[in-house]
C-alpha cells in the first residue's frame, strides 16, 4: 500500500481514543483512591497519597493533553522519549499511591 493509498485520518483518530481511555482510566483511578482514603478515615499518609495521586493526575492530563493536541494533522510528530517517560511515571505513580491508600 503506498502513501497515497493510506487513510491518513485513522490512525491519529485510534492514537487520540486510546489517549482518552487512558485518561478516563487515571481518572477513575484518583477518583477511587480519594473514595478509599476517605472511607477509611482521614490520616496523614493516606491524605499525602492523594495529594500525590491528584498531582500524577495532573501531569498525566498535561501530557495526554498536548498529545491529542498534536494529532490534528494527518502526520502527526512521534512522541518525545521525555514526554513518554512522563506518562508512564505518572501512571505507575498513580498506581503506588492507590495501593498506599490501601494500607
Amino acid at each position: 500500500m503506498t502513501s497515497a493509498e493510506r487513510d491518513p485520518g485513522l490512525q491519529p483518530e485510534r492514537t487520540r481514543l486510546a489517549w482518552r481511555r487512558t485518561t478516563l482510566s487515571c481518572t477513575v483511578v484518583t477518583l477511587l483512591a480519594l473514595r478509599q482514603a476517605l472511607h477509611q478515615g482521614a490520616t496523614a499518609t493516606s491524605g499525602l497519597a492523594v495529594a500525590l495521586s491528584l498531582l500524577a493526575w495532573l501531569g498525566f492530563l498535561a501530557v495526554a493533553h498536548r498529545r491529542v493536541s498534536g494529532m490534528g494533522s494527518a502526520e502527526p510528530a512521534p512522541l518525545s522519549p521525555r514526554r513518554a517517560l512522563a506518562a508512564a511515571a505518572c501512571t505507575v505513580s498513580l498506581a503506588v499511591f492507590a495501593a498506599v491508600t490501601l494500607f
